[in-house]
């Protein structure tokens, strides 16, 4: 991953990121009591802005954390991140916990103010050899938390699992609960079969993605897209399989547990779709963020 852009926003003000700190009594830091956005920027402009802050009020009433910005405030704050970092392809992470109390209690705290944190990364352009040969997968036990859809900072069950699928050699984990597939450990998951797109529905289990409800806008009237739950079992049936993510857009995976999928190369609808999607950030690079 490239090294991020140097400067940050945190707690109202832009500043240098080497320079930046919070309190070790942080509740993001003690308990992971917090909630966390990334949104990507195309051609200058943030991609589906409004449903990455939805998705962040979600997130934070969910964990009863009040929103500490407006959306207007949100887009403000997230415009000024991106132009210190100055580049027109990147990511946003945004951060937001319960702030720091002197002490260490379960327990929410009163009359302490959220810590809010944001800083711009580099977009992690796919590499030639990705587009061309497509990831490698392995499908593992989801030992996640009962509340995937919040996107909670405690990203550990992820972590753990990304690096066991890269010790493995596979660049993805896909997550496997009850013998159903449900998502990798950072991106949203489709299945091809038969020219049909599939992919599974939203609930407690998985993180709603943005960027998968992007892809399902860029195939209404060229493909149907079913939200169904997968058995695990039909990728080795299956066409194409994707994935979806800010940080990623969509890429196809073409070996699962070592076999290939499909053709064992990235498909034809993958292709179509990929430059759909790039087509898309063309269009709306000029239109209104909000």
């Amino acid at each position: 991953m490239a090294a991020p852009y140097p400067t940050c926003w945190l707690n109202g003000e832009l500043k240098p990121l080497a320079e930046a700190s919070i309190s070790p009594l942080d509740r993001g830091f003690l308990f992971a009591d917090g909630i966390y956005e990334v949104v990507p920027v195309h051609r200058g402009r943030p991609f589906r802005l409004r449903e990455h802050l939805d998705r962040l009020d979600r997130s934070l009433a969910a964990i009863r954390l009040a929103n500490p910005h407006s959306h207007q405030e949100w887009a403000d704050i997230l415009e000024r991140v991106a132009v210190a970092a100055g580049g027109t392809e990147m990511l946003l992470y945004v951060q937001v916990t319960r702030g720091a109390e002197h002490g260490r209690n379960h327990l929410f705290p009163t009359g302490v103010a959220p810590t809010v944190f944001a800083f711009a990364s580099p977009f992690p352009v796919p590499a030639a050899r990705v587009l061309e040969s497509g990831l490698a997968a392995v499908t593992l036990a989801d030992i996640r938390w009962a509340r995937c859809d919040v996107k909670s900072v405690a990203l550990l069950a992820n972590v753990l699992l990304r690096q066991e699928a890269a010790d493995r050699g596979a660049d993805e984990a896909l997550m496997v609960r009850d013998g159903l597939l449900l998502e990798g450990s950072s991106s949203s998951v489709f299945l091809c079969t038969n020219g049909a797109l599939a992919t599974p529905p939203d609930d407690h289990r998985i993180l709603p993605g943005t960027s998968r409800d992007a892809v399902i806008e860029l195939a209404r009237g060229w493909r149907s897209v079913v939200v169904r739950e997968i058995a695990v079992s039909e990728i080795e049936g299956c066409d194409e399989l994707w994935v979806a993510s800010a940080g990623r857009g969509v890429l196809p995976v073409t070996t699962v547990d070592g076999r290939p999928v499909g053709t064992g190369r990235p498909g034809p609808l993958w292709r179509e779709m990929y430059d759909r999607l790039q087509r898309h950030l063309d269009e709306v690079a000029d239109a209104p963020v909000l």
